[in-house]
């Protein structure tokens, strides 16, 4: 079979080309931006890449294409999409796609919440691979253990980072619904993509239509702690329930899954051994518990699984080291939700309690450019000893938003004065942590290049 892929450069839609590539299949595709390094990851693979979206590719590359595969990122009026509807070619959402000729035969393990998607589904794929189950997967960022974020295996096993976003134009209900799973983390629920949904009601009802998807011998495992989860759960569930909190629980009922400050976890009130790894913070004990407990359902027991976390590595982009120069070494992470923002710096100072925090933030989210949570941010960031905003193209007011943090805050729509503010007021021992969900205009290498530069004067 041959699959144009449009919109093939986004994390999701290049992991199903990656998928479909290793299945047998022949793979083309386009899209807006074609650019390393996901370009060079296709490239690698034998999958032709077309720079946007020009009709003529229906004429050209894509003429033998038996099925076009559409991502979320095509709207009503993209000329391929026109011509390839006009002409009544076949074509079809990545998520039904992937279902159809990937997943429907599999035990699959779905990684659903507002955050830790990414991190919790590395973990998941992580233990699983350790345990000898060797797992397809496909996951929203680069694992650093395995160093890609797609792969298909002869196992049995697919773990799937599953999104909360819309499907595609004509599918706008959530990705995940689409994915069936055996066992499926809900980690946590807030409100988010502001530009599809109204409310946090709208959203919870996706999660619910997801929980119905669950059959009656399947497992949801699910934060115990969090009020929308539960409203969630209460409007019904079909499939076991295993719950997991910090310890003591306060969660009611009381969490199945108990983890206490110091690593030690247990279930059912039995101790099953201690976490010990090296990612910082509270939401990254309760996203490998939530990894824990699913991998049981798969076969791997939690003593497994607690060795196999001693060795993880993370994910890219989640407080990710890119470099360290005169003292000075500058993080990059994905975080780009108030809840992520504060957690994210919470983790940076249990790692290192002593250095001063300088977080450089790109609200670039739809939500964020939205002006939806501006309010939170102050609060968010409030543990930062620094605070440096790039407010080029927002729709609203980034200082007035930033007020109550004082002298502490300062924004900049030029990135070129902003890396020089840093830059100023960077100091031996710093940690500056760089939060954005796109690539920033490359601003990590301009810090490290600056600083640099400075060290050299």
């Amino acid at each position: 079979m041959h699959l144009h892929i449009l919109g093939i450069c986004g994390t999701f839609m290049g992991g199903i080309a990656a998928i479909a590539r290793r299945a047998g299949h022949t793979v083309t595709g386009c899209d807006a931006n074609v650019y390393p390094p996901m370009s060079t990851q296709l490239g690698a693979l034998g999958i032709a890449l077309t720079e946007g979206y020009d009709a003529a590719q229906l004429d050209g590359v894509a003429k033998s294409a038996d099925v076009f595969v559409v991502g979320n990122v095509v709207s009503r009026g993209n000329p391929l999409m026109e011509a390839v509807m006009n002409a009544n070619r076949a074509y079809v959402s990545g998520p039904q796609w992937l279902y159809e000729n990937v997943l429907r035969d599999r035990f699959v393990l779905a990684v659903a919440g507002t955050h830790g998607k990414t991190t919790t589904s590395a973990m998941l794929a992580h233990i699983l691979e350790q345990a000898g189950l060797a797992p397809s997967f496909l996951i929203g960022g680069v694992a650093v253990d395995f160093g890609i974020s797609a792969r298909l295996t002869d196992s049995a096993f697919f773990v799937i980072e599953a999104d909360e976003y819309d499907t595609a134009f004509f599918d706008k209900r959530s990705k995940f619904v689409h994915y069936r799973p055996r066992a499926a983390i809900l980690n946590n629920l807030e409100f988010d993509h502001a530009d599809i949904f109204a409310d946090l009601g709208a959203i919870e009802t996706q999660f619910h239509h997801f929980v119905r998807t669950i059959p009656g011998d399947g497992c949801i495992v699910a934060n115990g702690g969090d009020d929308a989860l539960a409203r969630v759960l209460a409007r019904g569930a079909w499939s076991a329930v295993e719950r997991f909190d910090e310890a003591p629980s306060q969660a009611r009922p009381p969490a199945e899954w108990t983890i206490a400050g110091d690593g030690r976890v247990a279930f059912c009130g039995e101790p099953t051994g201690t976490l010990d790894f090296d990612q910082p913070g509270r939401h990254n004990r309760l996203n490998a518990l939530a990894a824990i407990a699913a991998a049981r359902r798969a076969g791997a027991m939690p003593q497994q699984a607690l060795a196999a976390l001693r060795a993880f590595r993370g994910v890219r982009r989640r407080m990710e080291l890119r470099g360290e120069v005169g003292g000075v070494a500058v993080y990059d992470d994905f975080a780009h939700h108030p809840t992520a923002i504060a957690t994210t710096i919470e983790g940076l100072r249990m790692r290192e309690p002593n250095a001063r925090v300088l977080a450089v933030l790109e609200p670039r989210s739809n939500t964020m450019k939205l002006g939806a949570m501006k309010a939170a941010l102050p609060a968010s960031l409030a543990h930062a000893d620094r605070v440096y905003c790039f407010a080029a193209n927002l729709g609203w007011d980034a200082q007035a938003a930033l007020a109550p943090l004082g002298s502490r805050a300062e924004v900049h729509d030029d990135l070129a004065a902003l890396v020089t503010a840093v830059v100023r007021d960077a100091q031996p021992g710093d940690r500056v942590l760089v939060m954005s969900n796109g690539g920033f205009g490359g601003v990590h290498g301009r810090l490290l290049d600056a600083l640099r530069a400075r060290v050299a004067a």
